[in-house]
């Protein structure tokens, strides 16, 4: 469906303003397609954001200026974000005993589980992307990627 019957606006200013507008809502619409498959796991979009970081880490610890660094909401609060997740058992954090303000961050086993899961259950994620063939998203990526640089 079209950005302007989406939101019911018939005319805008330019194509940037409707590119402006149309990744904005695009952006909340992929949000919450997330939030849907990863409600049955218990966990939201920024918790599974940092198990894929300390995943990606894994067997190696990560400081909390690390996780922080690699999210992608930068205005998540990293902390206790890791504290929900050590709570859950997905994670566990160990104080550093050389300087006892830092903290290491690790995956659990059952960290590790979750993920697996959700990676199986990635494919309706994909269906959804799915719309797109291959070449297209690679072009996306690229004209995305040109946005920002």
């Amino acid at each position: 469906m079209r950005i302007e019957d989406e939101i019911k606006q018939k005319k805008f200013r330019s194509e940037f303003e409707k590119l402006a507008v149309n990744l904005l809502y695009t952006h909340g619409w992929l949000i919450n397609k997330h939030s849907q498959f990863l409600e049955p796991f218990g966990i939201t979009l920024n918790q599974y954001n940092i198990l894929r970081i300390l995943r990606g880490q894994h067997p190696n610890p990560a400081s909390i200026n690390l996780l922080k660094e690699r999210m992608l909401d930068k205005m998540s609060d990293a902390s206790r974000l890791v504290e929900r997740l050590r709570v859950k058992g997905l994670i566990d954090r160990k104080i550093c005993e050389n300087d006892r303000r830092k903290a290491e961050v690790f995956i659990t086993e059952k960290g590790l589980e979750t993920l697996a899961k959700l990676d199986n259950a990635a494919s309706e994620i994909d269906n959804i992307l799915g719309r797109l063939e291959e070449k297209e998203a690679e072009i996306l990526n690229d004209l995305l990627d040109r946005l920002r640089s």
